[in-house]
């Protein structure tokens, strides 16, 4: 499950790595994109900045509304669930990184361990997007299971990586030729062990649905 990634190019770098219109307008986003916070999206041929996660709406034990928290993570199996068919159906995305972070370690003492395509400068993995009453436009990243690839021993789950043969295909195609994409990588990744200490705030996320 990624809860935090990495996006170290600019809104024109990226529109012009995918063939797209730059429309993120100066954009304010930060190199490291944490859930409810905004980042790029190529998505109808524009890049945009939208806010990582789908609203998840709760209420108190009163009924009363809570503050939603974003869903940034939706499960490959679960796309054609209430909570994404729609953007499944009518609205993927590509989200642009340059990495993805896993906690590992002891809780309260996790750090970052960094995943990365080697001497990929940016990548793309599968994403869905919508508009939100709460945020506006806001994304989420497909994840899929991680076994036998090279991120299965850092975590489960992983992103679904798109080379660059698949994006459009990832973008446009029917909705059970887009399934079969939603599988582990089977390229080269680089896993990079760090001490940087997790973020309380990524880790407090709950992130998949």
């Amino acid at each position: 499950m990624c809860n935090l990634y990495r996006m170290t190019k600019n809104a024109s770098e990226v529109a012009a790595w995918f063939d797209a219109v730059d429309v993120a307008g100066g954009a304010n986003f930060g190199a490291e994109v944490y859930p409810g916070y905004p980042g790029l999206v190529v998505a109808g041929g524009e890049v945009r900045a939208m806010t990582w996660g789908f609203p998840l709406v709760l209420k108190g034990k009163q009924g009363q509304p809570l503050k939603p928290k974003p869903v940034n993570n939706a499960r490959a199996d679960k796309l054609s669930t209430f909570f994404w068919r729609e953007s499944f159906l009518q609205r993927r995305c590509l989200i642009p990184l340059t990495g993805w972070a896993e906690a590992q370690g002891a809780k309260g003492r996790m750090t970052r361990t960094w995943i990365s395509v080697p001497d990929a400068p940016l990548f793309a993995v599968a994403g869905v997007w919508r508009e939100s009453d709460e945020w506006g436009a806001c994304h989420s990243m497909v994840m899929t299971d991680s076994a036998g690839s090279a991120a299965e021993a850092v975590h489960s789950r992983m992103p679904v990586l798109l080379g660059p043969e698949d994006q459009t295909r990832w973008l446009t195609a029917e909705p059970e030729a887009a399934l079969m994409l939603c599988r582990a990588w089977d390229g080269l990744l680089a896993v990079d062990h760090t001490e940087q200490p997790w973020a309380r705030g990524s880790a407090a996320q709950p992130g998949l649905l």
